[in-house]
């Protein structure tokens, strides 16, 4: 196989799996394996062929060894009839069990896979072709055990799945995501479990914007159960280098972080210490590493690590993952400037009074540097501020957009031209007091050239109105 899976290690296979029994699919494919379908009533009806009625019924009723010998001898005529057979039977309840036989097939030996391989190569066609029709239709177990054989032909095939068919289906997989109350999202995950051990699919669920879809579901509310799929997709995810310098563009530090501190189950805790283990181990760029690092630091997960080494733990990865984890983040406090301080939070877009901010020393020192790497910080102040709903963050965005100005002498350019002025003083009118005042005093910033002066008028200000949102400063401008 051209593609690069992935050696899993550090978690057992059997925890690794979801418990399919307890899945919605799982307990329905469990019902539906006790139907029995009239086969020769397809016959008489002329719905299906003598040829694949002779192939199913033979299949359906034969033993594990008759099945196999089926699969070994007629491997071309029976995929041709599976197909023959989702195409032309209507009923639902059919439908549902003739999908069931072939995922039991393909669970029983993942090599049976190419049957259907082989019979697309025949009539030159995607090997999914067919079954990715399916996921337009209406019926939740229908679609869902479909989705199921398709992750089962795309992972366990020699060929990798054609790249249209793969954009589709990851799209697919990624708006189950978003159905509000999805019964079947665990089968969903499990899907997306399979697919991203495989390293050139991962590449392709970044594209259609699928680890936002991840995040954005688990900033919600879901079980712990998804919660753990879905944060197993984000882990295999950072196997890859690139994407793992990549991922904390997307705040998945700050998101895990906080359901850490929430976990209560032993395998949620597992596999984020694992994610963050990747975080700082797998990215080549020994600089975003320590971005990582410092990161983890600002959401308080050695505080997290503390609580964790007073806990009891049978499963030695995690304790290997704490002590690991705790060293890293213990020496890159240690070797933490105020400006790596000042930059992980404001990548992280979430903006606090930390002390950084209030030290004239340390924009006196630093305002310049916020031009490196093409104004990132500053670009990523202003999208705060076009962006963020929270008070907090634009008030402390504001303010240092306005010290910046004060400190960099041709920082109102700047902030002019990557449309910061603007922004900011649409927040004069915000319903916020605190937004208003901070959006005031940098907009004042922005248009004085004394400082000097400024200065006095704000201290003169400040004392007036001690305690209040002031009113519009006099500053000469």
């Amino acid at each position: 196989m051209s593609s690069s899976t992935i050696a899993l290690q550090g978690l057992p296979e059997e925890k690794i799996d979801m418990l399919a029994a307890t899945s919605v699919l799982q307990q329905q494919a469990s019902e539906i394996r006790g139907y029995r379908v009239n086969w020769q009533s397809y016959l008489q009806s002329q719905m299906i062929t003598q040829e694949d009625y002779g192939i199913i019924s033979e299949f359906d009723h034969g033993d594990a060894a008759k099945r196999e010998k089926i699969i070994l001898e007629k491997r071309s005529q029976l995929a041709k009839t599976f197909l023959n057979l989702l195409e032309h039977v209507s009923k639902d309840q059919t439908i549902q069990y003739i999908l069931v036989i072939i995922d039991d097939m393909l669970q029983e030996d993942h090599k049976r896979v190419e049957i259907f391989r082989e019979h697309s190569l025949r009539k030159r066609e995607p090997a999914c072709g067919q079954f990715l029709n399916l996921l337009n239709g209406s019926d939740g177990f229908i679609v869902n055990m479909t989705a199921r054989i398709i992750a089962k032909i795309a992972c366990w095939s020699n060929e990798l799945m054609d790249k249209a068919d793969l954009n589709f289906y990851l799209t697919w997989l990624k708006d189950q995501l978003k159905i509000t109350n999805n019964e079947y999202m665990q089968s969903v995950a499990r899907c997306l479990q399979m697919m991203l051990r495989i390293d050139e699919y991962r590449s392709a669920f970044i594209s259609v914007d699928g680890i936002s879809t991840l995040l954005s579901v688990l900033s919600g509310r879901v079980n712990f159960q998804i919660q753990y799929q879905l944060i197993f997709c984000i882990w295999v995810l950072t196997f890859n280098p690139k994407l793992a310098e990549r991922m904390n563009k997307f705040s998945v530090i700050p998101i895990l972080a906080d359901i850490l501190s929430d976990s209560v189950k032993e395998k949620v805790t597992r596999i984020i210490l694992a994610v963050f283990r990747n975080l700082i181990e797998k990215p080549e760029d020994r600089a975003i590493s320590k971005e990582h690092c410092i990161a983890m630091v600002q959401c308080k997960v050695l505080k997290q690590l503390s609580i964790l080494e007073q806990r009891k733990f049978d499963d030695e990865d995690i304790v290997e993952d704490v002590q690991f984890l705790n060293e890293k983040l213990q020496a890159s406090v240690q070797d933490l400037s105020s400006f790596d301080e000042y930059a992980t939070e404001v990548k992280s877009g979430r903006l606090e009074w930390s002390p950084v901010h209030r030290s004239s020393q340390f924009w006196r020192e630093n305002a310049a540097r916020l031009n490196e790497k093409k104004y990132e910080l500053l670009r990523i102040l202003v999208h705060l501020l076009e962006t963020s709903r929270d008070a907090l963050v634009l008030s402390v965005a504001s303010y240092d957009i306005g010290e910046y100005v004060r400190h960099y002498p041709r920082g109102k350019n700047v902030i002019e031209q990557l449309g910061g002025k603007q922004l900011v003083m649409q927040l004069l009118s915000h319903e916020d007091p605190n937004v208003r005042y901070e959006a005031l005093l940098a907009v004042q910033k922005l248009m004085v050239h004394n400082w000097e002066y400024l200065g006095r008028q704000l201290e003169k200000e400040q004392n007036a109105n001690a305690g209040k949102a002031p009113s519009v400063l006099n500053a000469k401008a």
